[in-house]
């Protein structure tokens, strides 16, 4: 789930995306963008989604002046990412959950080495081709320091685009060192491509090298600066989720149930729509829909009695063509739920309509004709579709 959110950083209202798992949140985590870039650059937005995809919520936003967010760049800084990372951290943790883990591309990961101590909930810290200090950014426009210094500011261009960088920008990257490294008392993680000619490897070299353990490093081999590959992208979140799994404690509760043989419990979830469901053997969750009002964190109900026909279905083929050797390589099911249902419906007129299951059965192999018609006819036995045809009884009682 993605959901659009603002927040204020001093007299700024910044923008940023939230996204959110299908399944229970493992940890909520903030992303920092690299230098210029903004919360959609390909890095942020492919890593974030793959990390939501693991369990784990990402808030990334545009800083002061960038993006969506209000602001005058030429009046940012380092010091103003750093308050920007601060109130994205304060939101999260008034609204939702503090961030345990930090994550930080380029510029965006000496900020997050910045204001790690900063956020006291933290664990970890992910730097993602980021330089050891913040002054390594000034080689973007290294040509217009001169200027600069002698006018207060200049435009230079970045990355196809033109900026205003002021002198008070230049002062306040100087007065950031890395002594902090060494005192961050969480655990990092350092990833870096050699062959990235915007931050060289030695940049990470040092950034390791400051730090205490905890620490690892992962080489983003064969990756650009800015991750355009999407496998790089891909593997650098499989890679952090994996790592943060170690040192970052979930926020999931753990939910058994103990069931017996042949039984189904049911128990909600959120006292909403979501469901627990559990077998003697098996867990998952149900759901509903979110245009419907739940959280899609399951299936719906009609989806389960679908699962229940069609897994039913595709097992009792199986076994009849294996007792009678026909040459089946594959069989899928595909079913639908209609409560409108005319076509092929005798005295439709009638019954303006009935409820159906549409049930299309489709296999790889070689059948003649009238092994087709009785693989069909088998179908209409598995002990699913007996028990749907069969009038059943539910019988309730309140215990």
């Amino acid at each position: 789930m993605r959901e659009k959110i603002q927040f204020t950083s001093g007299v700024n209202q910044l923008s940023g995306l939230l996204e959110t798992p299908e399944s229970d949140i493992k940890f909520y985590a903030l992303f920092a963008h690299c230098f210029t870039c903004g919360k959609d650059v390909a890095a942020a937005s492919r890593i974030s989604r793959a990390l939501t995809a693991k369990g784990i919520a990402v808030l990334r936003f545009d800083f002061t002046g960038l993006g969506n967010s209000d602001g005058d760049f030429a009046n940012t800084n380092f010091s103003s990412n750093i308050q920007d990372l601060v109130a994205a951290a304060d939101f999260l943790r008034k609204e939702y959950s503090a961030p345990k883990l930090l994550i930080g591309h380029s510029l965006g990961g000496a900020a997050v080495l910045g204001v790690a101590r900063k956020v006291e909930e933290s664990v970890a810290v992910v730097t993602i081709g980021a330089p050891s200090d913040a002054a390594h950014v000034a080689h973007n426009f290294e040509a217009h320091i001169e200027d600069i210094e002698a006018n207060g500011e200049a435009e230079v261009n970045l990355a196809g685009r033109s900026f205003k960088i002021q002198k008070q920008f230049l002062d306040d990257i100087k007065s950031y060192g890395n002594s902090h490294i060494s005192k961050l008392k969480k655990a990092l993680l350092v990833m870096h491509s050699p062959i990235d000619a915007t931050v060289k490897i030695s940049e990470a070299e040092k950034i390791y090298q400051s730090a205490l353990h905890p620490k690892s490093f992962v080489s983003l081999d064969d990756a650009d600066h800015l991750l355009t590959n999407k496998k790089d992208s891909e593997y650098a979140a499989d890679v952090i989720a994996a790592w943060a799994s170690r040192y970052v404690p979930t926020d999931v509760e753990t939910y058994k149930a103990n069931v017996a043989q042949g039984h189904v419990l049911v128990e909600e979830k959120n006292h909403k729509f979501a469901q627990h469901v559990s077998t003697a053997s098996h867990y998952w969750l149900a759901d509903e829909p979110v245009r419907v009002g739940g959280n899609n964190t399951g299936p719906d109900p009609y989806e389960h009695v679908l699962a229940g026909l069609g897994a039913c279905t595709a097992m009792t083929l199986r076994m009849y063509a294996e007792r009678k050797q026909l040459p089946i390589k594959h069989i899928k099911v595909d079913l639908t739920h209609t409560r409108d249902y005319q076509d092929d419906c005798e005295n439709c007129e009638q019954l303006n309509g009935m409820e159906a299951i549409v049930r299309n059965i489709s296999y790889t192999g070689e059948l003649d004709g009238q092994q087709q018609q009785r693989f069909l006819e088998i179908a209409d036995k598995c002990p699913v579709h007996k028990t749907l045809h069969n009038n059943v009884s539910v019988v309730s009682k309140l215990v």
